[in-house]
């Protein structure tokens, strides 16, 4: 069955942030603004890429969308970076409507339409575990009865971490949350067009039924200076730098190595 996942890399949508701007112009001078491509590459090389090519089931696809005005020289250092991810596809857009856009992507993504698929949104400054594209499809085997009478099925990992990283490693705090963006995926029958961008992460159980994994640590949600959701007023969350123990667990569920944070964020 195909797996499709999704990523947005400071694409420019029309809608679909939390920060407001005044026009479309305003809102990709933030987007690109060096200091904040910067972090973003930096979680991207350290965090969001690095599970991905250490998946244990590596049959799946990975869609980054950029705007068509992402600057070359980043265009350049993206593929750079995924060179060694051949399930990686870069797609480029001009400034469009986010759900619409990403929801005709999705679907131009599909081998064969008549035919079911498994689909999830990827954040590039998250991670999930090295495991997740292999429970994903087991989850789905194991609901066979399930999926027979709907045309989608959405399958939520909820236990993780949130966890900021920078010059001196890695600091975290384990954490419960339902159906974060991270470790949440949704089966797709075959003819059926809607798309996992058609709901919004949190709201998914109302639309479809939806079940809820609570395994070893299945993500990481990075918070950072440039989260969207945290730009606003939002109660903080306290982290603590990892202990040697948790470093390993880190290198070992989510291929995240705290040296490698360290160098990275410190230029060395």
């Amino acid at each position: 069955m195909q797996a499709i996942g999704l990523c947005r890399f400071s694409y420019p949508a029309l809608g679909g942030f939390q920060v407001e701007h005044e026009d479309i112009e305003d809102r990709i001078a933030y987007l690109y603004e060096d200091s904040r491509l910067e972090e973003r590459f930096q979680l991207l090389e350290t965090v969001a890429l690095p599970c991905l090519k250490a998946q244990t089931d590596p049959d799946f696809s990975l869609i980054i969308v950029i705007g068509d005005q992402f600057p070359k020289h980043h265009v350049k250092r993206l593929e750079t970076l995924i060179e060694d991810l051949p399930q990686a596809l870069l797609h480029k857009e001009p400034p469009r409507n986010q759900r619409e856009v990403m929801k005709e992507i999705l679907n131009e993504a599909r081998i064969n339409p008549a035919e079911p698929c498994l689909q999830f949104r990827y954040d590039d400054d998250d991670a999930v575990s090295v495991d997740f594209i292999e429970k994903l499809r087991r989850a789905v085997a194991d609901s066979s009865a399930l999926i027979g009478d709907n045309r989608t099925v959405a399958y939520d990992w909820n236990r993780g971490f949130v966890a900021e990283f920078g010059a001196n490693g890695i600091a975290a705090v384990d954490m419960f949350r339902q159906f974060y963006v991270a470790s949440l995926g949704m089966y797709i029958k075959g003819n059926c067009s809607q798309t996992i961008m058609n709901f919004a992460h949190e709201k998914i159980p109302r639309f479809m039924p939806a079940i809820s994994f609570s395994d070893a640590a299945m993500w990481v949600r990075s918070h950072n200076g440039f989260n969207d959701s945290r730009q606003k007023k939002v109660k903080p969350i306290l982290v603590t730098p990892l202990t040697a123990a948790q470093e390993k667990l880190f290198r070992d569920r989510f291929a995240i190595d705290a040296d490698h944070v360290r160098r990275v964020f410190s230029g060395a």
